[in-house]
């Protein structure tokens, strides 16, 4: 007897071939049968009308914490996510001293904007390595999740507090070798790292991984080569911009050396800036030449960010901003930003060539007002920040300044996303066919009350089959999931192939989307969040198990803690 049988629904099996009415029978946490099926089952979900597709595969998360207190890893799981890798940019919760595990939670939320509050009382912080981490989580998870081994935690098990400031020497780099070495057996999918100066840690200096050399990286990097089933990741400046030739340099030689395919993010895509993709994109083609293999993640979709100048968030990132204002305490940040001549620096940095893709956030006019606190500003919220400029006479950024001064700074900010365009989206299309790119980015887990990047998959398809129309479904679905299983070598996960993992979404097509996101008080420490449930996913399986009915939770916890080498096949670079 079958344990699920899926009847009547239409099958897009992750392959890219075209959508077919079929059964699909579940026996055991696997796929037993796809066509006509005619056996038994101990529970029958009628998907007549439906599609039927495998669970979304989400490349960049950072559920490391997440994963403790919320075992289903919302909200990815309820807009389809089966499978989500985290670990990324470096960062990860192990190996851990326990002496380092204040120093941890601070950093944390400094680079991924986690609440300190949800992370002392929702993280138990009782293991040491990174096998007794993933032990943690075990049996405890609601999907199935992988982790690369960070570079700054190694740095800073091996270094301690001198990891900041200083260059490993060879006997310290040989010891973080070993311990990459015994995290990867443990099961870490591989290794990640981060030189992007928009990575500070919780005392504001640049993180560990930041003043490690090329040598130690690549040292790394031959531990990678070493076990089977393994990846990398990485960040840089240039990964928000253009990358430099010692940058792509540098990326082209981890993934050769490691002799697995190196994947980064986030790749923007706004036909305002018609040379980045090539640019971006040329890394893998260098990479190829060294035999590596380079990918870029980009979103599919749009996501909404909020922004204030109380606190952390992309506003800091302008170069020169944290310093001249927004790193001082509130009361000064205050009357540094009434002052016009501080007004005039600001603007003339955040348009500076060294802002970058961060000039995306110097557009001031198309600002629109989110929640407001002070009688001064009742009425405002939903205003656009140019119209509100236009009807007291003055220029945007001082009426934004204005504004968010009589709020104590505690106004939300709603930035228009400059990259909507017709020509924007042709290019995103255009991408999203280049085997040098991948669907990705959500930073699930992370920068909680700033963005909403999980609710992708099911925002992608409602457009994929009732907006834009970009690329058929077929194609949109393999890209979420054959694709991302593919360069992580998950072993038969990313299809609905008879002998594969039962993991398995199912929506409607007439309604599959997202509601807007909402700002939630629900993590430890009454920590805030911003959230979204999803339409039209009618139910989502793990290994076989029901997990999400009609969009909710049902609370079972049947996932894979993935364990490279067991979980994972090794992907060839060339």
């Amino acid at each position: 007897m079958l344990d699920q049988l899926i009847k009547g629904g239409t099958v897009v099996d992750g392959t890219g071939a075209p959508a077919r009415v079929a059964d699909v029978g579940v026996r055991d946490g696997r796929i037993v049968a796809i066509g006509e099926v005619t056996e038994e089952a101990a529970a029958v979900i009628d998907a007549t009308g439906l599609l039927v597709i495998p669970g979304i595969i989400d490349p960049h998360t950072h559920y490391d914490a997440q994963l403790f207190w919320d075992g289903g890893a919302s909200p990815s799981n309820v807009h389809g996510v089966t499978t989500v890798i985290g670990g990324n940019c470096g960062f990860t919760l192990a190996p851990l001293k326990a002496e380092d595990a204040a120093y941890t939670r601070e950093f944390m939320a400094s680079v991924e904007g986690m609440s300190v509050a949800a992370l002392e009382e929702g993280v138990p912080w009782n293991w040491e390595s990174f096998a007794e981490y993933l032990d943690q989580l075990d049996g405890k998870v609601g999907v199935n999740a992988g982790f690369l081994v960070g570079h700054n935690a190694l740095r800073r098990y091996v270094m301690g507090p001198g990891s900041v400031g200083n260059e490993a020497t060879p006997e310290e780099v040989a010891a973080m070798q070993s311990l990459l070495a015994e995290s990867i057996q443990a099961g870490g999918l591989g290794f990640s790292t981060t030189l992007s100066r928009t990575h500070s840690d919780g005392d504001g200096q640049p993180v560990a991984s930041r003043w490690a050399t090329n040598e130690e990286i690549l040292a790394l990097c031959e531990v990678v080569e070493q076990h089977p089933g393994t990846t990398l990741e990485a960040m840089t400046d240039g990964c928000l911009d253009r990358f430099s030739d010692e940058e792509i340099e540098l990326f082209s030689d981890m993934s050769a050396t490691a002799k697995r395919p190196l994947n980064w993010n986030v790749m923007t895509i706004d036909s305002r800036e018609p040379g980045r993709i090539p640019r971006q994109l040329s890394a893998g083609d260098r990479a190829a030449e060294k035999g590596g293999r380079i990918v870029a993640l980009t979103l599919p979709v749009q996501v909404p960010m909020n922004m204030s100048f109380l606190n952390h968030c992309g506003l800091f990132l302008i170069p020169g901003w944290k310093d001249l204002v927004l790193g001082l305490p509130v009361p000064e940040r205050i009357a540094k930003l009434q002052d016009p001549d501080v007004q005039a620096q600001m603007q003339a940095l955040s348009q500076a060539p060294e802002a970058g893709v961060f000039k995306r956030l110097a557009d001031f006019e198309n600002y629109i007002l989110g929640d407001t606190y002070s009688e001064a500003n009742e009425g405002l919220k939903g205003r656009r920040v140019g119209d509100l400029a236009a009807e007291r006479g003055q220029e945007a950024f001082a009426t934004l300044i204005d504004v968010v001064v009589a709020d104590e700074l505690r106004t939300v900010l709603w930035p228009i996303p400059p990259d909507g365009d017709a020509d924007s989206w042709e290019l995103r299309r255009q991408t999203w066919a280049d085997d040098r790119a991948m669907l990705g980015g959500s930073d699930a887990g992370a920068h909680l009350d700033r963005m909403c990047g999980a609710p992708f998959p099911t925002r992608f398809l409602g457009d994929t089959l009732r907006g834009r129309k970009l690329v058929p479904v077929e194609r949109a679905v393999q890209l979420m999931t054959e694709v991302p299983a593919t360069l992580f070598g998950l072993r038969d996960r990313g299809l609905l192939v008879e002998g594969f993992h039962a993991d398995i979404t199912i929506v409607d097509p007439e309604t599959v989307g997202s509601e807007l996101a909402e700002l939630v008080h629900d993590l430890p420490g009454d920590s805030p969040r911003l959230t979204a449930d999803s339409i039209g996913v009618v139910r989502v399986l793990v290994n076989g198990t029901v997990t999400v009915v009609d969009g909710k939770p049902t609370g079972e916890l049947p996932g894979t803690v993935l364990r490279s080498g067991r979980d994972t096949d090794t992907v060839a670079t060339s």
